[in-house]
């Protein structure tokens, strides 16, 4: 065996030894160090985009819909918004009982699978050491911002317009409201009404913003989701980094330490759970994208059922957008006398699977994101808060802000939370709720854009491995929708764990944040039409402007 062969026969294999010592160190107990849970994803995958543009939410336009109410013991209540006081509700359209998925073929490793580490290969081919040090404002592939066939359009009374090379609306600015269109459908809205920032994510749904409390040098925003007449509220963090605003989920409410540590240890033996114990099985959502997950066939640890919790979740939030999109296309072809949209596809994947390696890196993303909650329950229980609450104040934040979740070079893995349009070779392609992008680069470029690598898409549009540039804005609403997941598959696995096979948990129980949420905001509904309304008058002028002098 000549040395070539031998290199070719040993370096793949290198990464089990490790892993192998890793699940031994972890299995003995403690929680891994903070620095350990990076998120370098698993060997070359395909890769592909994730995101919260107010994406992290199930509805039509990737907007949330309203939760069922969390109960204190981890369970979740019926359909009803959460009164407040420090619980968090679960969006309609997951998974019932937990609904997940697995990737085609994609076995847990019985020693619960290997460890992040920093370095190495991500999904795509991409790797992370590359990415840590791109230079500001030369991240972004060419033609990855403006497609190309474009043409701006200057509105009477100030503001601009792009369109499409078909003549569609791509995106509108005009007196602080900025709106943007797909490549394939749906609407985002945003701006700002009395100091609160209001977010259309489709007809019926969106959230309102508003300045919340501070607590120990950080403040706190609390958003009010409203989707088709349900209402539910949640917290998120601001960020401020180098001059832009970024706001990141917060729980309402905490478990102790150590149910935390056990979602991210391997099981002492296999568990065998199944499309029956899902429930799931003949739901319409599973059947047309069947061909593109399928749920592993067992689990060694917690992580790996969650694994598949938030990727059934998501699936189901994509299968409800997209019925929502084609019941409003449908209304809109009646309206105007046209034929109607035809509803959904028999099928969603169009040959696509999601493959072993890019499950493996959201499995990864899963434990370390156990671990971190794990640190923070451990100090929301361990004195850090101050009488009514109120957390001591921490080392005041450099000057150039606090980098936000999306940007931690520790997390690369993003799933795509809602429908979200990117550029790819100067060609817009579409991608939709439960495809997964790599982050390849960490510094925002000057449209506060980093590089991307799609990792696996159901769709041909944006092909696996193509570079794309996203807006941070998107990931970092991508991260805040899997972390909402995540807590809500948390406490499906609180109340299953103990049966049908499943080993018991440590103590399950919750005790609320330092900051609860608080009630929702009930007039978040109509501030939404408003702005739905103020949106349609300015896409009327527009497309008046453009069919006259505007084009440019």
């Amino acid at each position: 065996m000549n040395l070539r062969k031998l290199a070719k026969y040993i370096l793949p294999k290198w990464p089990i030894l490790v892993l192998v010592s890793v699940s031994v160190v972890a299995s003995a107990g403690g929680p891994p160090e903070k620095s350990e849970p990076k998120h370098s994803a698993a060997p070359n995958h395909p890769a592909q985009h994730s995101a919260p543009a107010q994406h992290s939410h199930p509805s039509s336009g990737g907007g949330h819909p309203a939760q069922t109410q969390h109960s204190p013991g981890g369970g979740h209540a019926a359909q009803t918004p959460h009164p407040g006081g420090g619980g968090h509700t679960a969006t309609p359209n997951r998974p019932p009982n937990g609904g997940q998925h697995t990737t085609q073929g994609g076995h847990p490793e019985p020693n619960g699978g290997h460890t992040p580490t920093p370095g190495r290969t991500m999904p795509g081919g991409g790797h992370a050491a590359q990415a840590e040090h791109a230079p500001m404002g030369g991240n972004s592939p060419r033609g990855a911002h403006t497609p190309a066939g474009t043409r701006n359009v200057s509105i009477r009374g100030g503001g601009s317009a792009t369109l499409r090379s078909n003549g569609q609306i791509r995106s509108v600015d005009r007196n602080g409201m900025h709106i943007e269109h797909g490549v394939n459908g749906g609407r985002t809205v945003i701006g700002e009404h009395n100091g609160a920032r209001v977010v259309n994510t489709g007809r019926n749904s969106g959230y309102v913003q508003r300045t919340y409390v501070n607590r120990g040098g950080h403040t706190y925003y609390s958003r009010t989701y409203y989707a088709n007449g349900h209402y539910y509220s949640g917290v998120y963090r601001g960020y401020n980094w180098r001059g832009h605003a970024y706001y990141g989920y917060y729980p309402g409410y905490w478990y102790h330490p150590g149910f935390y540590g056990w979602g991210y240890r391997p099981w002492g033996a296999p568990v065998y759970w199944g499309v029956g114990l899902w429930g799931w099985g003949g739901a319409p959502w599973y059947g047309f994208y069947g061909g593109w997950f399928a749920p592993y066939p067992y689990y060694a640890s917690p992580a790996f059922w969650l694994t598949d919790y938030v990727i059934a979740a998501e699936l189901q939030s994509a299968y409800s957008a997209r019925a929502d999109a084609n019941a409003q296309q449908d209304a809109d072809a009646m309206a105007s006398g046209g034929p109607n949209g035809g509803g959904a596809a028999a099928s969603a994947s169009g040959g696509a699977t999601l493959t072993p390696e890019v499950k493996q890196a959201i499995a990864d993303e899963v434990r370390a994101q156990l671990a971190e909650q794990q640190s923070q329950a451990q100090s929301n229980g361990s004195g850090d808060q101050g009488s009514g609450g109120q957390a001591s104040a921490p080392a005041p934040a450099p000057s150039n802000g606090e980098v936000p979740p999306a940007l931690d070079p520790a997390r690369r893995t993003f799933v795509v939370d809602s429908d979200l349009t990117v550029v790819a070779n100067g060609q817009e392609c579409g991608l939709t709720a439960g495809d997964v992008l790599t982050r390849l680069t960490d510094n925002p470029d000057a449209d506060n854009m980093v590089n991307a690598s799609v990792s696996a898409n159901k769709k041909s549009d944006c092909a696996a491995g193509q570079t794309v540039a996203v807006k941070v804005d998107d990931l970092q609403e991508m991260q805040n929708h899997f972390a909402e997941q995540l807590n809500t598959g948390l406490g499906e696995l609180a109340k299953k764990q103990g049966t049908d096979g499943m080993p018991k948990a440590p103590d399950t129980s919750t005790s609320p944040s330092d900051v609860p949420a608080p009630a929702p905001d009930t007039t978040a509904e109509k501030t939404l039409q408003d702005q739905q309304k103020a949106a349609d008058q300015t896409e009327e002028q527009v497309k008046q402007d453009a069919a006259g002098s505007g084009a440019q």
